[in-house]
């Protein structure tokens, strides 16, 4: 029988254990901490194990990742180094975490943002509409998470800009690659998303230098890492009018330290890491796939490139 060990501090075991139970019946499902025989753990399936648990399974094959990334899996120190890691790539997910950038944008785009500061000041107001058509929209990022959010603000009537490391193609969308590509579309891009997975050359890539190239006023939104995004210079753009406001789900250190100036800023608008969550009934469809795939040694599209980083 193919055994399977979970092991995450907030994810719900026994949704998962129920969902994997429809999925693949012949699966053995155990939870960290009660694992009983490691030797017997094919797989494992994790966020933020405690370190050593994987390197504590002998005969593991994979390790499965409850989350789009998986910078929780590489922080392991005693991570074995040739072990498959298998992302988890899920259409739930991609459909939650593009909605939200759906509602980030037509948040600014709306003047939401502005009618929330007047009512606070009972003020009877109005701002004069961008005509849809004319506004540009940059998703940095044009995975599957990437390609659903800019098809779905495509679909509004937004010009829609992508950016990605290498060259892409993507139907109805402009695409941008590299480090002159990204200051290319920023410079049109009146929003700025961000899905992008956090690498050694993603890292800090919304900065000083990506905030000036923006037109005056332009909006940022990141549901992606927070490590993405230089917080000073973030704070330094809103300030200086650079930026017209941003809005985060994600952050440098979480949760979110009560002092940060983050918290009371008007022009920042922050959400608990929430874009997108991983539900298990539809999550666990992928799992059972990929470990199917494994065990008739197939190839598994969803594997973890430790050179590239994604």
């Amino acid at each position: 029988m193919t055994t399977i060990l979970m092991a995450s501090h907030q994810d719900p075991v026994d949704l998962w254990r129920d969902a994997l139970a429809m999925e693949m019946p012949e699966l053995e499902f155990r939870a960290h901490p009660d694992g009983g025989n490691l030797a017997e753990i094919d797989y494992a399936l994790v966020y933020w194990a405690p370190h050593g648990l994987i390197a504590s399974l002998p005969n593991v094959k994979a390790v499965l990742s409850i989350a789009a990334g998986c910078d929780h899996i590489l922080a392991d120190p005693q991570l074995p180094p040739q072990l498959p890691i298998v992302r988890m790539v899920d259409d739930f997910l991609a459909a939650m975490m593009a909605e939200y950038a759906v509602y980030g944008v037509l948040h600014f785009h709306r003047d939401m943002h502005y009618y929330r500061r007047e009512q606070l000041q009972s003020q009877w107001s109005r701002a004069w509409p961008l005509y849809t058509p004319d506004t540009l929209v940059g998703i940095l990022g044009l995975g599957a998470i990437g390609g659903d959010c800019a098809r779905k603000l495509g679909a509004l009537g937004f010009q829609v800009h992508g950016w990605s490391r290498s060259p892409k193609s993507m139907e109805g969308v402009i695409c941008h690659h590299g480090p002159d590509g990204l200051l290319e579309m920023a410079r049109q891009c009146r929003y700025l998303v961000c899905v992008l997975p956090l690498t050694g050359e993603t890292r800090g890539i919304i900065n000083e230098r990506l905030i000036s190239a923006m037109p005056k006023g332009g909006f940022i939104i990141n549901i992606a890492r927070g490590g993405h995004q230089v917080d000073d210079d973030l704070l330094a753009g809103l300030d200086s009018g650079q930026l017209g406001g941003v809005f985060l789900d994600v952050f440098n250190q979480e949760p979110l330290p009560s002092e940060h100036p983050f918290w009371q800023h008007e022009k920042v608008w922050l959400t608990p890491h929430v874009a997108g969550e991983l539900m298990p009934r539809s999550c666990a469809k992928s799992v059972a796939a990929n470990i199917r795939r494994i065990e008739a040694d197939e190839p598994v599209p969803d594997l973890f490139d430790k050179e590239r980083g994604y």
